[in-house]
């Protein structure tokens, strides 16, 4: 008893209530702000959600905005204790792998394994557990792409969209042109006779073990793995949870309709499904 007596004493005082907020924010979940359009029409700029930090594991904690690690990775694996990895179509957030202090939001479309296809506006999947499992999960959506089996559009969430009138093919030349390109030019004569400025008509990515291949909802104007790369494990800090916040900067008012609901929610429900933004740019 004169334990629990100290314990209530030290979490009403000062002290303790920083521990405690430390403690949750380290372990447990974390508020996050959208800061780009990548993720419309299902998460929006402004939309300020918590993370459930426990999603893949408990990830290595880092002193809030500092972004200073508070331990040693012990695990070399950027997590205290590893958990299973995101899974094909969650919605991820993690630490942009070419600068670590800054949190990216994206959808998980690729794990380790996996072959990645992008051409004309499709996304293509060859998931590594190998045909009869596509032909299996996936009957409707199948196609062949050099005489191997691949899942078209795997994903679908209403909130994944591109634009027509976006010609997405010379923003990546621009950044092909400068090396901020990943995926490799190709050629599948499935895909027609028209060549691109690089000599294939698709861009293929085999996404390496214990890594994952983000892209946002957003598709034309999101600045994701098909530029930068996958994402290594260790960079994974958590899932988005629900939203407790969401402010319009454009109409300056509350967008109360959204503040409660879950991702989950906001992924699925057609009420929820708005393109806010006319001004997208990549991000």
């Amino acid at each position: 008893m004169i334990f629990f007596k100290k314990l209530y004493r030290f979490c009403q005082s000062w002290t303790g209530t920083v521990v405690i907020v430390l403690l949750v924010m380290f372990f447990f979940m974390q508020a996050f702000v959208i800061p780009s359009g990548s993720m419309k029409n299902t998460l929006l700029i402004h939309d300020f959600l918590f993370v459930k930090k426990f999603s893949y594991g408990i990830p290595t904690p880092h002193i809030p905005w500092l972004e200073i690690p508070v331990l040693p990775d012990f695990n070399k694996n950027g997590h205290l204790i590893a958990g299973s990895g995101p899974k094909r179509g969650d919605i991820v957030v993690f630490r942009y792998p070419r600068d670590t202090k800054q949190h990216f939001v994206k959808r998980c479309v690729g794990v380790g394994g996996d072959k990645i296809v992008y051409a004309n506006k499709t996304l293509y999947v060859r998931m590594h557990e190998g045909d009869e499992f596509m032909r299996a999960h996936y009957p409707k959506d199948l196609a062949k792409l050099g005489g191997e089996i691949y899942v078209k559009e795997p994903y679908k969430e209403k909130g994944i969209h591109y634009n027509p009138k976006k010609d997405i093919e010379s923003d990546i030349s621009v950044h092909f042109n400068i090396g901020d390109f990943a995926m490799s030019p190709t050629y599948f004569k499935e895909l027609g006779d028209q060549i691109g400025f690089n000599g294939g008509n698709a861009y293929v990515f085999e996404v390496p073990k214990d890594e994952y291949f983000m892209m946002g909802d957003n598709r034309d104007y999101s600045y994701d793995s098909r530029f930068w790369g996958s994402v290594p494990y260790k960079f994974i800090e958590g899932e988005p949870w629900f939203v407790y916040f969401s402010w319009d900067d454009n109409k300056g008012i509350v967008r109360w309709e959204r503040i409660g609901r879950s991702v989950e929610t906001l992924e699925n429900n057609d009420a929820y499904i708005h393109d806010y933004d006319e001004n997208d740019t990549l991000g």
